[in-house]
């Protein structure tokens, strides 16, 4: 018989894809998760993970074993909340494109945190996304629907974006009043073969011929760049604080999508983040959609 414990940390750091990020989930050293991985290993008589510069990968054995350990797991939450529906503490794992994790969720997670009754949030705002669907996140906030298999999705919120420079550029440069005069002004915006998403190529939404001289693939680093004075950038209005708004015929539309893991998307903690999630975007709805 293998140790149940184990398979647990076999499972997260096949989940995490490297030992040192199953270390940090699991409040243990790195060195530790290997040594459980391979003893699991020995005990089953079977190698489940082989080691790469990537990370880790699994076997075949492996594989099966993972789907068999994380039925397991759903059966005994399952159990758990047969007996307990209403637990709500816990880690709540978020991915969410930038912008809106370190604009929007970021500032107001000290409050869910106050309200939250023993839930434990860890947010990943950054370029590109983590999928729910492999487990990398309990819930992500998205550009676009995901179409995958046991994935939850709704619309979550509208949001607007918008063409921006700081005044100081302006003063400088003097005021584009067409979308012919950007061309002869410096732009940013996303560098074009990083684009992971097409809802982010707002350059080529506002003019087939308008291209970045100054790119990057962080929103955040955009929105340095025009608050600097440096250029002029499509941002989403909320992250649009003491920039001008010029050319107000430009203003682009998107939707922010909500996605879970059917599996999770009953328990109590995700319900009780979903909710504050929703009631967030109501709040913070004239920043989203100011026009």
């Amino acid at each position: 018989m293998f140790d149940w414990d184990d398979a647990r940390v076999f499972a997260e750091a096949a989940r995490s894809g490297t030992l040192g990020r199953a270390s940090d989930r699991l409040g243990m050293d790195a060195a530790t998760v290997g040594r459980r991985v391979a003893r699991l290993e020995t005990a089953l008589k079977a190698t489940l993970v082989v080691r790469d510069r990537s990370g880790l990968r699994l076997t075949a054995a492996g594989s099966q074993f993972l789907k068999s350990i994380e039925a397991a797991e759903r059966a005994l939450t399952e159990g758990e909340q047969a007996v307990r529906p209403d637990t709500v503490s816990g880690t709540v794992r978020i991915s969410a494109s930038e912008g809106f994790g370190t604009a929007i969720l970021a500032p107001a997670l000290p409050r869910l945190l106050r309200e939250g009754r023993g839930i434990r949030i860890e947010l990943a705002a950054n370029s590109g996304f983590l999928s729910p669907s492999s487990r990398e996140v309990d819930l992500a906030v998205t550009l676009s629907q995901l179409d995958a298999a046991r994935l939850v999705a709704a619309p979550l919120t509208d949001y607007q974006l918008a063409l921006y420079a700081h005044p100081d550029y302006l003063a400088a440069h003097g005021t584009p009043l067409t979308i012919a005069d950007l061309n002869s002004h410096v732009m940013t915006g996303y560098v074009e073969d990083l684009i992971y998403a097409p809802e982010l190529n707002y350059l080529g939404e506002v003019s087939s011929g308008l291209h970045a001289q100054l790119a990057s693939s962080s929103i955040r680093a955009q929105q340095e760049i025009i608050g600097s004075g440096g250029a002029i950038g499509v941002l989403p209005c909320f992250m649009a604080d003491g920039l001008v708004r010029i050319l107000p015929q430009v203003l682009l539309q998107r939707r922010f999508w909500l996605s879970i893991h059917h599996d999770l998307a009953d328990t109590a903690r995700i319900r009780t983040v979903t909710r504050w999630i929703k009631a967030l975007c109501e709040d913070q709805s004239q920043r989203l959609t100011p026009f």
